[in-house]
């Protein structure tokens, strides 16, 4: 367990990854921020232990999907109007903004394992664990995931 310390040290080096998920799924800077919160309060109350570094970013990814999805079920969310800020998402060090604006445009189990594999640098086989699918069903997706990204990047790119 991190001391307090710490715990902001750890904040700051995972509140990317844990804010990027969450505006996956909420496609809005606000939400995003609440669930970021949210995810960090529930490691705090956790009390958990983890293994190493790895274990508590994978715990972190797992539990902003749920409350990430859990927030979109919710009836706060179905009854407010989202405020589009696909703009303001990439920051400074985005490269290529059409492309991470293609990619939260996947259908969502598409999104989830191309934010984990490109943009987290998680391997297939740790995807399919904090995914809890197999292998072989990831590696599926990122394949269809990229023929879906070209036919759109390919799309958009014409169109200019």
């Amino acid at each position: 367990m991190f001391s307090l310390g710490d715990t902001a040290d750890m904040i700051k080096s995972y509140q990317n990854a844990v804010y990027r998920i969450a505006f996956t799924y909420c496609k809005n800077h606000y939400d995003a921020e609440d669930i970021t919160q949210e995810v960090f309060l529930r490691y705090l109350k956790s009390g958990k232990d983890f293994n190493d570094e790895e274990h508590l970013k994978a715990w972190l990814i797992r539990v902003a999907m749920n409350v990430s999805k859990s927030f979109l079920r919710s009836a706060w969310s179905k009854k407010t109007v989202s405020i589009s800020e696909h703009e303001n998402l990439c920051d400074e060090k985005q490269e290529q903004p059409e492309v991470y604006q293609a990619v939260l445009s996947l259908p969502e189990k598409y999104r989830s394992v191309v934010l984990l594999y490109y943009y987290e640098d998680y391997n297939v086989r740790e995807i399919a664990e904090i995914l809890r699918r197999t292998e072989t069903a990831v590696q599926t997706q990122l394949q269809r995931a990229r023929i879906i990204l070209k036919s759109k990047l390919k799309e958009d790119w014409q169109d200019e």
